[in-house]
């Protein structure tokens, strides 16, 4: 695994995994950390282990991984203890609402809970449960608890809960926020754009027909939010305006909620000065030259009716020639033939820096879903000087690139 930096190299993280759905995440987080260089030693509780399994968990971090107290090969030299002293950093995720209650009130009945009773390192707690759990008097006693004792948390967010679809502050953060905190932590996050602020656009735009119809597109935002998360991460002040989506705000991120294009170029010019401009958002080309008040009803034997169609406002253009036009402005393009020679024409005629071109065809090979809607994508970044052709990545990782590329070509913040 290649080291994406120097902040968490040869740290020892010990992460503690507790029972719940978000338990599949670690997964993730073992990778990230240990693309940063850290070494990753997990413990899972008994009901971490209904959800994924300790081969997978060691698969990813290349260590034997704890489970059980009173295993006699582990414990021979007090592993417990051992466990917690040789780690530079506890973390616990999911922190589960019982494995709170347990280190709130001093409990030690299983490996988990007495490791972390046994520490003398700081503790991170990714907290994940229902919102009724999470804004119970009890968890709330404990996390007062827990905070006044020095654990630090991330998180939780909101948006709908995997195991029952009910909405609102529970989720665990996702992996690279659980990062951006162990490295805030530890004092080695960099953040090269303290101080910059940056406008953002995601998501499609829903251009009404009637009170329950609309023209819309496939994009689901996925690679917007993930980008607003990446720069939120680096420090910048960023603000994002997302058309409608099915996915949670980013964390840390200031949202306008918009359904329209013109909604949305209102919104963005709103936002204005800022230091660069960044827009993903698959913004509806047309609209409905007019919206009926009452729904068009189907009339059996009479012809469909015409839809008249007018141009929706081009947001990256208006903001590349506009007089606050921001140092830096990076349009998205979603093809599906001649990508780069598309792309490379939208620099000049969009007034772009540069044109983040991707191939959105059913022949372009990322995922089942495709890119519009699915987890991954394949991008060429296009500018005057040339291109450069990316591999397929994870929308995250896709993110984390471009974030890092913003950075470079804003550079540090100028003194005032």
């Amino acid at each position: 695994m290649s080291k994406q930096n120097q902040a968490l190299d040869a740290m020892r993280i010990l992460l503690v995994i507790g029972g719940g759905i978000a338990a599949y995440k670690c997964l993730d987080l073992i990778r990230r950390l240990r693309e940063r260089g850290a070494a990753v030693r997990c413990v899972m509780t008994k009901a971490a282990q209904e959800f994924i399994t300790p081969l997978s968990v060691g698969a990813l971090s290349a260590d034997h991984v704890f489970t059980d107290l009173f295993d006699r090969q582990d414990e021979h030299d007090i592993g417990h203890i051992r466990l917690s002293r040789e780690a530079d950093l506890v973390v616990v995720a999911p922190a589960t609402a019982d494995l709170m209650a347990k280190l709130a009130t001093g409990q030690a009945n299983d490996l988990a809970s007495t490791v972390l009773l046994a520490t003398d390192k700081p503790v991170l707690m990714a907290p994940a449960m229902n919102p009724r759990m999470w804004e119970h008097a009890a968890t709330r006693r404990n996390l007062a608890t827990l905070q006044k004792d020095g654990v630090h948390i991330v998180g939780p967010g909101r948006g709908e809960m995997a195991e029952s679809g009910e909405a609102g502050e529970g989720r665990m953060a996702e992996p690279l926020e659980i990062v951006a905190a162990i490295e805030d932590l530890v004092g080695g996050g960099a953040k090269p754009l303290a101080g910059r602020r940056i406008v953002i656009t995601s998501g499609p735009t829903h251009e009404p027909i009637d009170p329950v119809r609309y023209i819309a597109n496939r994009s689901s935002g996925k690679q917007g939010h993930a980008l607003a998360a990446a720069l939120a991460r680096l420090g910048a002040d960023v603000q994002l305006v997302s058309g409608p989506v099915a996915i949670p705000d980013p964390a840390g991120v200031a949202v306008t909620h918009v359904e329209s294009a013109r909604q949305m170029r209102d919104a963005v010019e709103a936002l204005l000065p800022a230091d660069a401009g960044i827009f993903v958002a698959a913004v509806a080309d047309w609209r409905p030259q007019s919206e009926t008040d009452q729904k068009i009803k189907k009339k059996k034997g009479e012809a469909a009716p015409t839809l008249a169609l007018a141009e929706n406002p081009d947001i990256l253009a208006g903001v590349g020639h506009h007089e606050k036009r921001p140092a830096l402005v990076i349009g998205f393009a979603a093809e599906t033939q001649n990508v780069v020679e598309n792309a490379r024409a939208k620099l000049d005629k969009k007034g772009a820096d540069i044109i983040v071109a991707n191939d959105v065809s059913h022949d372009s090979g990322v995922g089942p879903a495709g890119v519009m809607g699915g987890a991954r994508n394949r991008v060429i970044i296009v500018d005057r000087d040339g291109e450069q052709s990316w591999p397929e990545l994870s929308k995250e990782d896709v993110a984390e690139r471009l974030a890092a590329l913003v950075a470079k070509r804003l550079g540090p913040k100028p003194a005032k």
